[in-house]
C-alpha cells in the first residue's frame, strides 16, 4: 500500500530535507547525487553533510578530480543548509557561490565530507559556508554562498 505524500509546502525545511533524504526511500533523492555519487550522511538545522568518493569518472583531462565535483558537493552542502533552516512556505535559490580549491583530488583521495553551516538566515537572504575534507581532516576546498529567501 503507497503512503500518501505529506503537502510539502507545510513543511519545515529540515522535515522537506528528512523527506527528500529518507534511507528507506532513496530514489527521492536529487539526482545530482546519484550522478555524481554523494549523499546526505549528517542533517540538522543550519547544518548538513555531504559524503561522496571521488573516482576517475569525474576526471579532468590533467587527471585529477574536475573541480565541479568539489564545488557541487559544496553548492548541495551550503544550499541544504539554508534549505534546513527555512520555515514551511519559503524557498532558496542560490545568487552566488564562490569556491576556494585548496589542494587537488584523485581516486586515491579516498571517501570525503562537505559540511556546510549557516552562517545567517534573513527575511531575504541567508549566508552559509562550507569545507570539503577528507576523512583524514585534510582541506581539499572551501565555499561562501550567498542565498536569496523567498516566500512560495
Amino acid at each position: 500500500m503507497n503512503a500518501v505524500a505529506p503537502d510539502l509546502s507545510k513543511l519545515s525545511g529540515l522535515e522537506q530535507l528528512r523527506y527528500a533524504f529518507d534511507p528507506a526511500r532513496p530514489e527521492r533523492a536529487p539526482g545530482i547525487g546519484r550522478t555524481l555519487g554523494f549523499s546526505v550522511i549528517e542533517m540538522e538545522e543550519g547544518r548538513v553533510v555531504f559524503g561522496g568518493h571521488p573516482d576517475e569518472s569525474v576526471y579532468n583531462p590533467i587527471g585529477t578530480v574536475h573541480g565541479g565535483y568539489a564545488a557541487t558537493l559544496l553548492d548541495s552542502c551550503v544550499g541544504c543548509a539554508v534549505h534546513s533552516a527555512l520555515k514551511a512556505g519559503q524557498g532558496y535559490t542560490t545568487l552566488e557561490l564562490k569556491v576556494a580549491y585548496h589542494r587537488a583530488m584523485t581516486k586515491d583521495t579516498g571517501p570525503v565530507r562537505a559540511e556546510g553551516k549557516v552562517i545567517q538566515v534573513g527575511r531575504r537572504a541567508a549566508f552559509a559556508e562550507g569545507r570539503l575534507t577528507d576523512l583524514e581532516g585534510r582541506l581539499y576546498a572551501t565555499a561562501t554562498s550567498t542565498l536569496l529567501v523567498f516566500d512560495r
